[in-house]
């Protein structure tokens, strides 16, 4: 394991920034397609809806969830750039074999803790799924998907694909990256842009 230096304990990459991805109707189209994938199961009564307008909202919700990703996986994939390049301007991390794939799993498999607390306190629950259909869907698409070209298979089911395409991409051989090499911090863009304006007063 290689340090920068006897008084630093971890290398200190380039911090996280999420930027806000939901338009104002995602929130409600969400919570109404989980509402329809728990009445087409039988564990909610479905009033006067038909099988088909619950299908329809599920798949509305779903195709919000694909955008959504698909913005968390630009920034993830900006920060493994920025994470590529610091690596790449330091000798001592040389030879290692760092790739997109190190920092990928070091991501999703063991970030620093005060970034899962603040995931947390955020209410994200399950940010390894979260990252890593993110990081998926932005293998398959340059651009968010127009929902005319998805079948809706693939809607209903994206998170199958995404999880799928998330493993394809990491099947390569890389260096691996221990937990207590690098340190990094994560900021909602808001925050950080306070952040900045402050110390420049």
């Amino acid at each position: 394991m290689t340090f920068p230096d006897a008084a630093q304990a971890a290398w200190k990459l380039p911090p996280l920034i999420l930027h806000p991805f939901a338009d104002a109707s995602s929130p409600t189209s969400l919570v109404e397609s989980s509402r329809a994938s728990l009445m087409l199961q039988g564990l909610l009564p479905t009033g006067e809806r038909t099988s088909e307008e619950l299908d329809r909202t599920l798949l509305e919700g779903r195709y919000a969830e694909i955008r959504m990703l698909f913005y968390v996986g630009r920034d993830l994939l900006r920060w493994i750039e920025q994470c590529l390049e610091f690596a790449g301007h330091h000798h001592d991390l040389h030879g290692r074999n760092i790739k997109f794939q190190s920092f990928a799993a070091y991501l999703i498999q063991n970030p620093p803790a005060a970034v899962q607390n603040k995931l947390r306190k955020w209410g994200v629950g399950d940010f390894k799924a979260i990252f890593s259909r993110a990081m998926g869907l932005n293998a398959m698409f340059a651009e968010v998907p127009g929902r005319d070209i998805l079948t809706d298979d693939f809607v209903r089911t994206y998170y199958r694909y995404a999880d799928i395409l998330f493993a394809c991409r990491q099947q390569t051989v890389f260096g691996e990256i221990a937990p207590a090499e690098f340190d990094f911090d994560l900021y909602a863009s808001g925050e950080y842009s306070r952040m900045l304006e402050k110390s420049w007063e």
